[in-house]
């Protein structure tokens, strides 16, 4: 038996994400929405994760890949995404997405601003129709880390941001002790 059409939405994602540095983008939201999400399975493929955005839930899986990559959304009863989400996903993310449309074109940024252990990390995407698609950078915008996959929701799912921020100030002040007897 194959999938019902009607309920699979199947498009390729080009998506880039950068760090923000500051709040001034929620001056700018147009839309407000809560997510929680977790993923139930990962491989070296791809992807798949339990969302629920507000009151509508789906199952998202994505293939791998870090610019481009193929996207299925399959809606799901909000209910089932809960009990889901209680049963198989070994870590929640719940974060805040705010909606803010780019001042010069048809395309809209996506901003992150995540909860929990994972407080302290905003990230902004947006999604364009080719790679080579040239966009408005805003004010707020910093680092882009499209291809740093520790900036992943799926890199969340399995490590909190502040165990990655802990372990990256371990792994500086190693370095640094290192340093300082290469100095010497």
């Amino acid at each position: 038996m194959g999938c019902v059409k009607k309920n699979l939405k199947m498009h390729t994602e080009i998506e880039r994400k950068f760090i923000v540095t500051d709040s001034t983008f929620k001056q700018s939201a147009v839309r407000i929405m809560d997510i929680r999400q977790g993923y139930v399975g990962t491989s070296s493929n791809g992807e798949a994760r339990v969302s629920i955005r507000d009151e509508k839930a789906w199952v998202i899986i994505k293939s791998n890949g870090c610019l481009a990559r193929l996207e299925y959304e399959i809606p799901i009863p909000k209910k089932d995404a809960e009990e889901l989400l209680s049963f198989t996903c070994d870590r929640v993310i719940h974060k805040t997405r705010y909606i803010i449309p780019c001042e010069d074109s048809m395309l809209k940024w996506e901003v992150d601003e995540f909860h929990g252990k994972d407080e302290g990390l905003i990230i902004a995407e947006i999604e364009l129709p080719r790679k080579d698609m040239p966009f408005e950078k805003p004010q707020w915008l910093g680092k882009e880390v499209t291809q740093d996959t520790t900036y992943y929701n799926s890199t969340l799912s399995k490590t909190s941001w502040k165990a990655i921020q802990k372990s990256r100030a371990e792994a500086k002040a190693w370095d640094d002790w290192r340093d300082s007897l290469v100095k010497k």
